[in-house]
This record gives C-alpha cells, structure tokens and sequence, in this order.
C-alpha cells in the first residue's frame, strides 16, 4: 500500500479531477440552459436546443455525484463542515437543480406557448443558479469563512448565505457564470446548425472575451486582497486526524506563494487565460470540436488554479486560521483510503469508456428537420 501522505496527495488529485470533469460535462449543459432563451427565439429552435442536452444531461450530472461521494468517502471532515457551514446554498442549488428534470419532462407536454416559455425560464434558472452559486462558493475558499472547532471538534459557523454574496465572492460568481456561458455556447455551435450555430459562435466569442477580463481581474484583485493562509507547525502528513493540532495564521498574499515557489505552475492560471482568447479567435472557424477541447482546457486551467493556490488548504477558516482544514488532517484513515483507489482504477475507466461510446452514438448535429420528424418522440 502507498504511504498515507502520498495516497491523501492523490485523493487530492482526484477530486480535482472530479470537480474538474463536472465543470466540463455538465458546464455545457448549465451553459446551455442559460442561453436557451436568448439563443433560440422560435419553438422549434428551443427545442433543437433542449435536444442537444437532453439525452446527456443525467449522464454529465453524474460527475457532481461522484465529486460529492468522493468528499465523503475521502474527506469526511471536510463533507461535515461544508455541507454544513453551507447548507442554505446547497439547499439553493438543489432547488435549482431539480427544476431541470422537471423542465424537460413536462415542457412539451403542452402546445401552450406560455406553458413552454415558463419551462424555458425554469431550464434558465436550472442552468444559471447552480453556476452562480459554484462561482461564489469557489470566492469564499480564496476568503476563507469564518468557522471554528471547539476542543471537542464541534463547529460553529459564524455565517449565513448572504454573508456568503460579498463583493469579491460574486464577482468570482460571475466569471463562473461567463465560463460556462462560453462554454454551452461553444457545445451548441458545434451540436446544430444553420441559425442557431451562427448565433452560438458570435455568443461564444463574446462570452470568451468576458470570461478572460473577469478571470483576469479576479486575478488581480486576489493579488491586491490580503487573502491567504499560512501553516506556521504541525501540519506533518498523518500526524493527526485534529486540524487544531496545528497552528495557522492569516498571510497576506500566501494564496501566491505557490506560483513564486515554482513558477511553471503559472502554466495552469495561464491555461485558463489562454484558452477563452482562443476559443473567441477560433470560434468562427469550422475547427469546432478542437474549440470545444480548448473550452475544456480553459476550464481546467481556472479550476486547477483555484487547487494551486489553496494547496494544502481544503476549507481555510477566516476567523479562526488554526481549524481550517487541510489534506493532512481531514482526510479518512489509510486503509480506507487505499481501498477506494483500487476501486477507482477499476471503475474510472469503464466510466470514462462508457462515457465515450455514447457521446460517439449521439454524434452529429441536432437539426430543425429532425425535430419537425420526429415531434413526438423529442424533448
């Protein structure tokens, strides 16, 4: 068996990369849904766009339960307090996220154009809420919330959801917002046709450009914060399951730290800025698959930031630095551990073969014919 501190670096890993595989396959979908109202402006051609996302959205959904089984399984302390000190945004994004299902199942089931427009809003709420609030959940990790552990390690949570909207946690919100706008714009361009891809290209060129300011300036203003954490002792690897075994302090600027250290992790904040001036200078090309890759990259190179900076940090404290918790005091025990990533190399790739087969099986674009063809077996 690995030793524990290299097999809680790993579990790390791979939470990123869960998070990382739901903000691309579901981040097209979320995305869509928020353009669907703009972007389609006749019945027909709404619904070539809910056609596009409905035979996968479940599927891409799938990735956010993974991500969240993961934080259970793996890191049980942070599971505890984040769904905790969180739970009215959670409770939010629930909300909003079963109004999808809900959206795709009955908005056809009326010819009634108000019937359908209220469920096109709904799909736009499904879409835009959980974005929003991912965004701004990502903003309070690069603050810090202020949470503490007494000596029995029972938390107390000195927040509520509108202390979670402070102005630099929105603003984190909205580059969410513009990334996954980009990227359902790019996903549309390239699954139909004629009208609806032309609007989804000059969307998606636009919507990149925004997302490149607001990631850049959110950038910026992270640097010019203060924000940031810095373990002073006791944070050795399997030293103790306690996060208040340790001693942490506020430190202006340590979110950086990281980048200074080794600069070739710049690559990865870089990626993220790169890659939405590519998509806005490629995106009325007819490359749109490789588009869609870069759309993916980028999205990866945010996210992957956000891991860069907090490292070793899962949940920093503002008001009490010494109970945040980190990869080396909130995770479960080796064995556990251990016996999760065998399972994980076993069932990953059926997963991600799977995954593959029906996306190759649904390859193509969704067109106005089709839906006209087929009235009654569409979304």
């Amino acid at each position: 068996m690995l030793d524990f501190a290299t097999l809680k670096v790993i579990w790390w890993l791979l939470l990123g990369i869960l998070l990382i595989g739901f903000a691309i396959m579901d981040g097209f979908d979320l995305g869509a849904g928020i353009l669907l109202p703009f972007i389609a402006r006749t019945d027909t051609e709404r619904r070539v766009v809910i056609n596009t996302i409905g035979p996968v959205w479940e599927g891409n959904q799938v990735w956010l339960i993974l991500g969240g089984g993961a934080i259970f399984a793996a890191w049980p302390a942070l599971y505890a307090a984040s769904f905790s000190g969180f739970y009215l945004a959670m409770m939010l994004v629930l909300a909003a996220l079963i109004l999808r299902p809900v959206a795709f199942k009955f908005r056809s089931k009326l010819s009634n154009a108000r019937w359908r427009a209220s469920w096109d809003w709904a799909l736009f709420a499904g879409g835009a809420v959980p974005t929003l609030v991912f965004g701004v959940a990502m903003g309070n990790l690069l603050r810090g919330v202020p949470f503490s552990y007494d000596d029995e390690l029972r938390a107390t949570y000195a927040f509520g959801l509108f202390d979670l909207l402070n102005p630099f946690s929105v603003f984190c919100g909205l580059v969410s917002v513009a990334m996954l706008t980009t990227h359902g714009a790019v996903y549309l361009a390239m699954k139909t046709d004629g009208v609806i891809a032309a609007r989804a290209r000059h969307i998606s060129k636009l919507a990149a450009l925004i997302w490149f300011a607001l990631f850049a300036l959110a950038g910026l203003w992270l640097s010019q914060s203060g924000y940031g954490l810095e373990i002073q002792h006791g944070a050795l690897a399997g030293a103790s399951p306690d996060p208040r075994a340790k001693s942490a302090v506020l430190s202006s600027g340590a979110w950086l730290v990281h980048y200074a250290r080794w600069p070739v992790l710049m690559l990865v904040p870089g990626l993220g800025l790169l890659a939405p001036l590519l998509v806005a200078a490629w995106s009325g090309t007819q490359r749109r698959l490789v588009v869609f890759v870069i759309s993916s990259l980028g999205i990866a190179g945010v996210i992957g930031s956000m891991g860069a900076s907090l490292f070793p940090f899962l949940l920093p404290s503002s008001s009490d630095p010494s109970s945040s918790l980190t990869v080396w005091d909130a995770s479960s025990s080796q064995r556990t551990l251990g016996i999760m990533l065998v399972a994980v190399a076993i069932f990953l790739p059926i997963v991600l073969a799977y995954t593959a087969w029906v996306y190759r099986v649904l390859r193509g674009p969704v067109t106005s014919a089709y839906i006209e063809a087929n009235t009654d077996s569409s979304y």
